[in-house]
């Protein structure tokens, strides 16, 4: 079970929080639920519960959904949804403690303190990019981000999954044709901040970053190529975002 962008109820959740932040709240209630109705499994039912559960206001009625969404995220129970059980946790804690329930709270904001840091993805990872590299060069931190011309990262970046690579490799600075290799870490990595926790719950993209250079042990040449149709949305999304990057 993996994330894409392009799944059904993903778009409808991503249409959904557009409308929220132009002021349709009741529009994008509509559409939340219509990504829920339309959910055909886990990942979907889990994803569209946590976006019912961020727009709903009342209380209770937001806790439900939050446990829905956790008991979804529970039958999963792998790495697309792993980085996602503190914020659960913390989430469905905050609830009960509104709601007067202390003992509740206690026990979810423990649950929140012990799955944090649980960091255990065991790839294969990917970087895309347009440059000729060989296996055994490293990439290194101190690149120009591909979002913002203006940062420099402190970071080398990576994912798990493949279309994703393939999707940095199109945005990539460079003139050559659009590579994605397989890297390995050679130090620690952690949750990529500008992903995690953002629209969707924990780090469904399965994006990370290193300080440390990423050895590059192959090349992938047969990934699935983004259509120019979607290359278009994603490029209009990204210039409507005004969010700085967590360097």
């Amino acid at each position: 079970m993996e994330f894409s962008p392009n799944n059904h109820v993903v778009k409808l959740c991503i249409q959904g929080m557009a409308l929220e932040e132009a002021g349709k709240t009741e529009e994008a209630g509509g559409i939340f639920l219509q990504a829920w109705r339309d959910a055909t499994n886990d990942l979907e039912k889990f994803i569209a519960a946590h976006a019912l559960a961020r727009h709903e206001t009342d209380i209770a009625t937001k806790l439900q959904w939050f446990e829905t969404a956790l008991q979804f995220a529970l039958k999963i129970n792998d790495v697309t949804v792993a980085a996602a059980f503190p914020v659960l946790y913390e989430n469905i804690a905050e609830c009960y403690e509104k709601l007067n329930d202390l003992d509740r709270a206690n026990r979810n904001y423990k649950l929140a303190a012990s799955s944090k840091d649980k960091l255990s993805d065991p790839g294969p990872f990917y970087h895309g990019t347009k440059a000729d590299l060989q296996v055994g060069e490293l990439l290194t931190a101190g690149g120009t981000s591909n979002y913002k011309t203006d940062v420099v990262m402190n970071h080398i970046y990576f994912t798990a999954m493949l279309h994703g690579a393939g999707l940095a490799a199109h945005l990539a600075k460079g003139e050559g044709r659009e590579r994605v290799y397989i890297v390995e870490p050679t130090g620690s990595f952690e949750n990529d901040p500008n992903v995690t926790d953002k629209k969707f719950p924990g780090n469904l993209t399965r994006s990370y970053r290193s300080a440390a250079p990423l050895k590059i042990i192959g090349e992938v040449t047969d990934w699935m190529r983004q259509s120019p149709e979607e290359l278009q949305a994603f490029r209009e999304r990204l210039a409507k975002s005004e969010r700085e990057i967590i360097n």
